[in-house]
């Protein structure tokens, strides 16, 4: 197959890298590549084991990248990262901006642990300012870098956000609700962001026998900092802290 962008320079880079994707490769050329890939990989797990293994205990903040310091969603994550910090918690976030950057800032004014989790992406993505150096880490992978939230998270506080936090959210509920890790706090904040979602988690996979009822009770939604640090603070006043995997 001829490469396009020579024949047609309006072709942008990203078409050019579409093109060479689909470009007749052997199955020689294959297998080699993706037996390479293992490597790199198992890499990034073990880079991610070995500093996340000694942070201690965790609660992780997924949220949108694209909102700004002067949305009230920002400010509510700097304040919940702050008091779950005060409370001896690390807080494990996406490592970019947004709900990501309030999180960590959060962590870095209570003078706790910030960790970024940062993944190489086109757009939108580079690392804040408020993350602790010793606990920066840089991944390619999405999926090694979700079982980093989920292995040395012992809780998840959930803003409004995006497919990326969707993403997030449902991989701990499903890993919580098929026992693959326990029972740890989800809070979900801002009722009238989720209202939409969790009314249809009822009408439509509920109703249609997808979930169960109890799986309801997976989550809880709140519409302040003190509501979500609260309940936080409520599991583990009751239950030790464990690591998940």
């Amino acid at each position: 197959m001829r490469d396009e962008s020579l024949v047609n320079p309006e072709l942008d880079s990203n078409e050019t890298k579409l093109h060479n994707s689909f470009r007749q490769k052997t199955w020689d050329e294959t297998i080699t590549k993706d037996s390479w890939m293992v490597f790199k990989i198992m890499a990034e797990f073990v880079d991610g084991y070995e500093k996340l293994a000694k942070i201690g205990p965790c609660v992780s903040i997924f949220g949108s990248a694209r909102l700004k310091p002067e949305n009230k969603y920002y400010d509510m994550a700097v304040e919940i990262a702050e008091k779950i910090t005060k409370l001896g918690f690390g807080i494990i976030t996406g490592g970019g901006p947004g709900i990501m950057e309030a999180g960590n800032k959060g962590a870095f004014n209570a003078k706790g642990k910030s960790i970024g989790l940062n993944i190489d992406l086109p757009f939108e993505q580079h690392f804040n300012p408020y993350i602790n150096k010793s606990y920066s880490m840089n991944f390619d992978y999405f999926f090694v870098r979700k079982v980093m939230f989920v292995k040395y998270s012992q809780g998840f506080v959930v803003m409004p956000g995006g497919f990326g936090t969707l993403d997030e959210l449902t991989e701990a509920m499903t890993l919580i609700q098929t026992n693959k890790i326990g029972k740890f706090p989800i809070v979900l904040v801002g009722t009238e962001f989720w209202g939409g979602l969790l009314d249809w988690f009822k009408a439509t996979l509920l109703k249609e026998g997808m979930i169960a009822e109890d799986d309801l009770d997976l989550y809880r939604v709140v519409d302040t900092a003190d509501e979500a640090v609260a309940h936080i603070k409520a599991f583990y006043d009751k239950y030790s802290v464990n690591v998940n995997f």
